[in-house]
């Protein structure tokens, strides 16, 4: 348990390496817009396979992420990387923001409202 708790820890270090070197300005636009998409996809609560569903619904943390995150390091150059890793590790150790987290789970429920009342009234005669 304690090995999937660390590699646990280091996607999310190396989601955040991706985070940050995708908005340093020595990475190429492309490889910048890759590297945010990953990166609001890892950090994300949503998945693109939902976690309930047996085996698959760990194939995109235990694969897609990771392949992802493999190409687009290989992408970044190596001073960038290894600069923003070093900004990502420390920031791995600080305490967890739950003001930041309820912000996101609000925007989510506000976005998710919104749904819900736009298809609401389409349907309705």
């Amino acid at each position: 348990m304690r090995r999937l708790k660390a590699i646990a820890q280091s996607l999310k270090v190396e989601a955040h390496t991706a985070w940050l070197c995708a908005r340093d300005e020595n990475v190429p636009w492309p490889v910048r817009l890759f590297g945010l998409a990953i990166a609001a996809y890892a950090l994300s609560p949503i998945d693109l396979i939902p976690d309930f569903i047996p085996v698959l619904g760990l194939l995109d943390e235990a694969l897609l992420i990771p392949a992802a995150l493999w190409l687009f390091l290989k992408l970044v150059p190596a001073d960038v990387y290894a600069r923003n890793k070093a900004i990502a590790h420390k920031a791995a150790n600080r305490p967890i923001s739950r003001a930041g987290a309820a912000a996101i789970l609000s925007i989510w429920l506000v976005a998710i409202g919104a749904t819900v009342m736009v298809v609401h009234r389409a349907y309705q005669v």
